[in-house]
């Protein structure tokens, strides 16, 4: 926090961690911590805050932010030594967390002493619990609401708030340790480029979502990429429509134009190709953690689903074979609605595709809404209606994620939404002991490591990899890198080896542990569970079964925020025996990363 400039000390260089700290001291640390805070309200006169007082201006701020409302006849009592539950459930207001479906269960599930909870913060401080932002040391189930909160528990609180990985894990409510080695992925990304479309993820007017088009001859020059694809190349979208009201049901629709800027014909074969909706085609229902899809049925979202078919191979009716661009040509590769019936409501698109190209093309993904026929019906746009809004249309809007800049890091970051094009469609790996070694060495009996998966810049369990795909061409207003790398697809073998003299028993799992630095020698997991789903999607595994038949399954995971997972697959290894495990999927959207493989051998 120091380093940050978030906290200072006193001038004989004490930081006096167990001093109580004021209402009015912990306004200025609110908006130290949180600069960019939206100002939601008008001032505020409090009786007991005159304008000469010295945190008069903090208080203010504070208030209109929202972080504070004061007491009942406009009194503030900044020199107040501020409970432990008031600072809490001011930053779990700060960070906007979603209060759980049954705040007076939940608090009970964490703490020993929650009958002791004021009502007005039992919301607060069970939507705080589930985030994990809650610090309670020596006895993490001791919540002691109602103690002034010390300056070093502030210091450990906005830590949590402001995702600063500085707290021991043990005095954190609701994490459970799990200790074993994490490991950095080995292999890499691929450097075949992808259109990747994410921005604005909701879109609320008709205009360019991606471009790769050249700026000559258009309006906004701004608005297209000047990046031709040829080769292989990757589509992916993800894009959401919402109607308020039953007049802003109209049908958006999503348009994706292939150009060929050339004099010679050009022709792009479709290898894969899926696009669903989320209604009616994929709509996001419970399911099991774990569950066999072998038919390709079993899906919650549109992104789940397509993943699926493109995982499988497919390439979905209505889709070409291939496209055969003349010279100069421009065609729809895609003329899709997302359609809303009844609002309020919305209703989203996934869509993801393979192809390969044996000459320069250009892409771009529009949105319109419907036009409309002399008896009132919709229609799809046109070709020609969807070149006009190529050349005359600017960047669809909204557009208020500005991404933070990396470099440095800083908190809290905005990673932002993805529009741009992005390098690697494939992370390709077989994990063995050394670059040397032709086999992976189970993990000693009741131990376990695990791979990262899906890393990111801040978030990477502590092994410093970063496996977000890198952009080669984006706006200026959207992410700097593929941070979730959805669609790509991570190709994972593991050629198990029991290198001891006794039968061993390991399983291979997928699992979501909490985005924490705590180290690589443990994983963070949530005890009591969540309903946040953090990840929703097909996995193939393919292996040698105990019978010495080779086995490929897919099974459809959910998992959420914190969950260790069932296995994969469970496998017995005489001495010196060693089979090969291969695990496929590809990153689904509505899914947040990290993940990680994590190979464990049972104990005897």
């Amino acid at each position: 926090m120091a380093s940050r400039n978030l906290v200072t000390g006193y001038p004989d260089g004490t930081f006096r961690p167990n001093g109580s700290i004021t209402r009015a001291e912990f306004a200025v640390l609110m908006l130290n911590a949180f600069p960019d805070a939206e100002v939601k309200r008008s001032g505020i006169t409090f009786t007991d805050v005159p304008q000469r007082h010295w945190a008069y201006r903090a208080i203010q701020d504070a208030y209109q932010r929202e972080f504070f409302a004061g007491y009942p006849g406009r009194i503030f009592q900044p020199s107040q030594p501020i409970p432990r539950v008031q600072a809490i459930g001011v930053l779990a207001g700060a960070k906007n967390y979603s209060i759980p479906s049954n705040p007076y269960s939940t608090v009970g599930q964490y703490f020993q002493d929650a009958s002791g909870i004021p009502g007005y913060a039992r919301n607060a401080i069970a939507a705080a619990a589930v985030n994990t932002l809650v610090v309670n040391y020596p006895t993490v189930r001791q919540l002691r609401p109602n103690q002034r909160a010390t300056r070093g528990e502030v210091a450990a609180l906005l830590c949590r708030a402001l995702n600063i990985y500085a707290v021991p894990p043990e005095y954190i409510a609701g994490v459970e340790i799990h200790p074993q080695q994490v490991r950095t992925l080995p292999g890499g990304l691929n450097s075949v480029p992808t259109f990747n479309s994410n921005y604005p993820e909701l879109v609320t007017s008709e205009g360019i979502l991606l471009s790769t088009f050249s700026l000559t001859g258009k309006r906004i020059p701004s608005a297209h990429l000047n990046f031709p694809f040829q080769g292989r190349f990757d589509i992916f979208t993800h894009h959401i429509a919402r109607a308020e009201t039953q007049a802003e049901t109209r049908p958006l629709y999503q348009g994706l134009l292939l150009h060929n800027p050339t004099d010679k014909p050009v022709t792009v074969e479709v290898l894969q190709a899926a696009s669903y909706l989320s209604t009616p085609d994929a709509p996001f229902i419970d399911l099991p953690d774990i569950v066999d899809n072998p038919n390709g049925k079993i899906y919650s979202g549109p992104g789940s689903r397509t993943m699926s078919d493109v995982l499988r191979g497919i390439r979905q009716d209505g889709f070409p074979e291939q496209v055969v661009l003349a010279a100069g040509q421009t065609q729809l590769l895609m003329n899709q609605p997302i359609p809303i019936r009844r609002a309020p409501a919305s209703n989203g698109r996934s869509t993801m595709m393979r192809l390969s190209s044996n000459g320069s093309v250009y892409v771009a993904n529009l949105a319109m809404k419907a036009p409309q026929n002399s008896n009132g019906t919709y229609r799809a746009p046109t070709l020609a209606e969807w070149q006009t809004l190529l050349v005359e249309g600017e960047l669809a809007k909204p557009r208020n994620l500005t991404p933070t800049l990396l470099d440095p890091p800083r908190e809290p970051t905005v990673f932002g939404r993805v529009a741009g094009v992005s390098q690697g469609t494939e992370w390709l790996a077989e994990i063995t002991d050394t670059l040397e070694s032709d086999n992976l060495s189970l993990p000693q009996p009741g131990e376990a490591f695990s791979y990262v998966l899906g890393t990111l810049h801040l978030i990477t369990l502590n092994t410093g990899q970063i496996q977000s795909a890198p952009m080669l061409v984006r706006y200026p207003d959207t992410a700097y890198y593929a941070h979730s790398n959805y669609g790509v697809e991570y190709n994972l073998t593991l050629p198990l080896k029991n290198t001891t003299s006794q039968l061993q028993t390991v399983t291979v799992s997928m699992q979501t542990p909490l985005k924490d630095e705590a180290g690589t020698d443990k994983l963070l997991f949530l005890n009591p569970t969540v309903d946040q789903v953090f990840f929703r999607g097909t996995v193939r595994v393919s292996y040698e079964d105990n019978q010495g038949k080779i086995q490929t399954r897919y099974v459809h995971l959910v998992q959420r925020r914190g969950q260790p997972s069932d296995p994969l697959v469970t496998l017995n290894l005489a001495p010196g025996e060693q089979r090969k495990v291969n695990v496929k999927f590809i990153y689904p959207p509505d899914s947040t990363p990290p993940q990680v493989l994590t190979v464990k051998t049972l104990a005897r």
